[in-house]
């Protein structure tokens, strides 16, 4: 790997060490949500999640959808929800161990 790669990797990664952007990242998948419902969810202001969706946007890890007045998000691809998905699982079977 180039030392570009890594950078890349390394700045990739850095997106799921918050707490805050993997909520929201699990509650996105398989769902398209709007700031409101996702603040809900999380119990948080809208101010805080849509700062951290404009970080997630940014990133690619998170796509918008204008309906009407009211913006949708949802993950940006299949790849962020395998990460996700291999993330939890190695846990689990860590803590199974």
């Amino acid at each position: 790997m180039n030392q570009e790669y890594i950078y890349e990797l390394s700045e990739f990664y850095k997106m799921f060490g918050d707490v805050t952007r993997l909520n929201i990242l699990g509650i996105l998948q398989g769902k398209k949500l709007c700031v409101s419902e996702i603040a809900e969810k999380l119990n948080m202001t809208h101010s805080s999640i849509s700062h951290q969706l404009k970080v997630l946007r940014d990133q690619n890890f998170v796509k918008n959808e204008k309906v009407g007045k009211t913006v949708y998000y949802s993950l940006a691809d299949a790849h962020i929800d395998i990460i996700l998905k291999y993330g939890y699982e190695h846990i689990l079977e860590r803590k199974s161990r």
